[in-house]
């Protein structure tokens, strides 16, 4: 019996394992930077409703905390940006006065450039911009905004997203990629010598590294992870430049939507150096990785796909991810699938 119940379990984790809910309930840690009555409570609520996804990981001030937090205090305001790097916290909540607007802002401006939500606390005298105020929520009795609206914060939303991604790619690879998988596997070990898929370590939800598979398009060659795709490009062979014109070269990555490292519709992922590259100069780049990256996106469909050739072409992209991330609902990620489609049938002008 013991045998039996094991195996019954190894099949449920594997099972939870492909589905991949666990983001839906993943214990978001979180910090906060400040003091006061408000910041209290907002720790005794996120304390003791750890079974609501939140865990508590200390507090930060640059100066000595009185009180309940005095003993949670781990740092200086600069000792929570290296705490909350080292530790991949995930929320951070500001309980500080405008009279500390160049931290505040250095905290909003490190918050958004390493992926980490910037929960405010307002006050009377506080000067941060927050959402709109049917946007607050209230952790015991103290109301919590964010800089922005997230509609995917919600689990609800999270879950709809999730199940559709999960049917969606299960019937595109049983119905379509089952059949057409070993046709275009021919074509591309007949086009050049190489692997039928190119695979390569993008960043996920949360910062998170993955592999991403794509149908191979180019020639081998030490510059796939260095080098944009260019038009025209000799690296790529003719039957890659046919599977880049249709987006058929993305057909494996719906195994990486059903194994839950990305989703149908998101932003992108871009190769590790192009985010290394632009992290640093293009305001709310990182922001994209708030949600799962997409095989299609709300910047492919209008236009911006391929090669960013530069910063304000990369920038435009950014601002129609963020866009999306700001505005998501079920209804417009069918739009943005349909609208994929009806691009690849025409073929797409920037698919190369």
């Amino acid at each position: 019996m013991r045998n039996v119940g094991n195996q019954r379990s190894g099949v449920r984790s594997g099972l939870n394992k492909v589905l991949s809910f666990e983001p839906l309930t993943l214990v978001r840690d979180l910090i906060i930077v400040g003091e006061g009555p408000a910041a209290e409570e907002i720790f005794h609520y996120c304390h003791e409703h750890t079974v609501r996804g939140y865990r508590f990981r200390g507090v930060f001030h640059d100066k000595a905390i009185t009180g309940v937090l005095s003993s949670r205090q781990l740092g200086s305001i600069d000792a929570a940006k290296a705490f909350a790097t080292q530790n991949r916290i995930d929320i951070l909540y500001c309980a500080l006065p405008s009279s500390y607007r160049e931290e505040i802002n250095g905290l909003m401006e490190f918050c958004e450039r390493n992926t980490i939500r910037f929960r405010v606390i307002p006050s009377t005298d506080s000067f941060i911009p927050v959402a709109d105020a049917a946007d607050l929520t209230y952790h015991g009795a103290v109301p919590v905004s964010r800089l922005r609206n997230e509609p995917l914060d919600r689990w609800s939303a999270r879950f709809v997203k999730r199940a559709f991604d999960i049917v969606f790619s299960f019937l595109v690879i049983t119905l379509i990629f089952s059949w057409l998988f070993p046709i275009l596997a021919i074509l591309v070990k007949l086009s050049s010598k190489g692997p039928v898929f190119f695979k390569q370590d993008r960043l996920g939800e949360r910062r998170k590294k993955f592999s991403c598979y794509k149908f191979r398009s180019m020639r081998t060659n030490v510059d796939s992870d260095m080098k944009q795709a260019t038009k025209d490009d000799p690296r790529i062979t003719r039957i890659g430049a046919f599977l880049r014109k249709t987006s058929l070269d993305e057909f494996p990555q719906f195994f990486n939507v059903l194994m839950g490292s990305m989703s149908v519709v998101g932003p992108r992922p871009h190769p590790l150096k192009l985010n290394d590259q632009f992290r640093d100069i293009i305001d709310k780049y990182m922001v994209r990785h708030f949600v799962r990256p997409g095989i299609t996106g709300w910047a492919q469909v209008n236009g911006f796909r391929g090669e960013t050739r530069t910063p304000e072409l990369m920038e435009k992209r950014v601002d129609l991810d963020v866009w999306y991330l700001e505005n998501w609902s079920f209804m417009l990620d069918l739009k943005i699938v349909l609208k994929t489609v009806t691009n690849a049938a025409g073929g797409e002008e920037m698919a190369y």
